[in-house]
């Protein structure tokens, strides 16, 4: 059955200082026209209500405006086309409750999909129980929803590769790459592999600055810096408090090794060349969070993990809960657990050009035949069957 979708997907008009966030709308769009559905949206911008996490009287603003604006505009296109669902990227200081409501009452299920629920969260918010569906891609994510009682479904990030780009490259470089913006985990990481010999490039947004401000508590997409201590203890506690003064005595600044292997953010051609064309492209899972001791990093897949299969690459990985569920460990993609184990794979792996080869072609087929946004929109509408 063709669905017709309403989205709140970050759609933004205009560039907000804010990481990055405008892929989530192309994917999913994509992802949507590709399967054969129909996609509708209104004039709001989602994404600027990421802005105003902790200012209160510009977030209750952009709330009263947005999805008044919205409610009109679903209940207009209601009347035109039935909507199927109303599927949300949200975060919970976005969501109106009631509104969501008044979307349910006109016989319009609503679903959200959260991806850094295990770097943001301890448990569900409990904004995210109006939702008919929580859409959790995250394994490591399952308990806390399931310890909420909330309905949820289990689902990959929507990834969408155009089709020219769904082939494994003719061309290898003997090149291990990593693209992937700088933070402190991946940084010190990265120096004990460089320190032990292995010649790296690392591509993305940050690692041309030398140094990183420590207190950015979480890397994420929407929380800022924490204003005060007071704040921040209220927040975290004071256990990841004694962390945070502790970890602002480490060096982070490159070393002249690692350095020499950091390159310019690639465009969106160097991107794909280099995930593709790389002997080895390599995933980080693992994030800074003062919620844990530094030198044992929590993990989570990442949307990457998903990606760089799609686009044909010889993937390695960091180990997480989770990817054995998604892949043959080992045929479609490798995993590491520490410096030494990442080190030993590179040189299993560069010395096998079949094993190579074998493993793009079987990630590839898996992540694009069992990881499409189609196949998740039809276990969405499923759901609610």
């Amino acid at each position: 059955m063709k669905n017709n979708i309403y989205l709140s997907f970050f759609q933004s008009k205009v560039q907000h200082p804010i990481p990055a966030y405008s892929f989530w709308e192309f994917y999913i769009k994509n992802g949507i026209e590709e399967s054969g559905h129909e996609w509708k949206e209104g004039n709001a911008d989602w994404a600027e209500g990421l802005l105003y996490s902790f200012d209160k009287a510009k977030l209750e603003s952009w709330k009263a405006e947005t999805w008044e604006d919205t409610l009109r505009d679903i209940k207009l296109k209601h009347q035109q086309k039935p909507i199927s669902f109303f599927l949300s990227y949200l975060y919970p200081h976005q969501i109106d409750e009631q509104a969501i409501k008044e979307i349910q009452k006109m016989g319009i299920p609503c679903v959200n999909f959260f991806c850094d629920n295990v770097r943001e969260f301890t448990s569900a918010p409990k904004e995210f129980s109006v939702f008919d569906l929580n859409w959790v891609p995250e394994y490591k994510a399952l308990t806390m929803y399931k310890r909420a009682k909330y309905k949820h479904i289990h689902l990959p990030m929507p990834m969408w590769v155009a089709p020219q780009f769904r082939n494994v490259s003719n061309v290898e470089s003997d090149v291990v790459s990593f693209i992937g913006s700088k933070d402190i985990q991946r940084l010190m990481l990265f120096e004990k592999v460089v320190n032990l010999g292995v010649e790296l490039k690392i591509y993305g947004a940050g690692w041309e600055n030398s140094d990183i401000k420590i207190e950015n508590i979480k890397n994420s997409n929407t929380f800022s810096t924490v204003l005060n201590q007071f704040d921040f203890i209220i927040r975290f506690g004071l256990e990841s408090f004694f962390r945070k003064l502790e970890q602002r005595k480490f060096n982070t600044k490159p070393s002249d090794s690692l350095q020499r292997c950091i390159n310019t953010k690639p465009d969106f051609d160097s991107y794909i060349k280099i995930t593709k064309e790389s002997a080895i492209t390599l995933g980080v899972n693992r994030y800074p969070s003062f919620l844990y001791p530094f030198d044992k990093p929590n993990t989570y897949s990442r949307l990457r993990d998903i990606e760089a299969p799609m686009l044909g690459a010889c993937y390695l990985t960091e180990w997480t809960e989770g990817l054995e569920q998604m892949y043959e460990l080992g045929d479609e993609i490798e995993t590491y657990k520490d410096e030494y184990e990442l080190i030993e794979k590179i040189t299993i792996l560069k010395s096998d050009a079949n094993k190579r080869k074998n493993m793009r072609l079987n990630a590839q087929k898996k992540s694009i035949n069992e990881f499409s946004i189609e196949n998740t929109l039809i276990k969405i509408e499923n759901a609610f069957k």
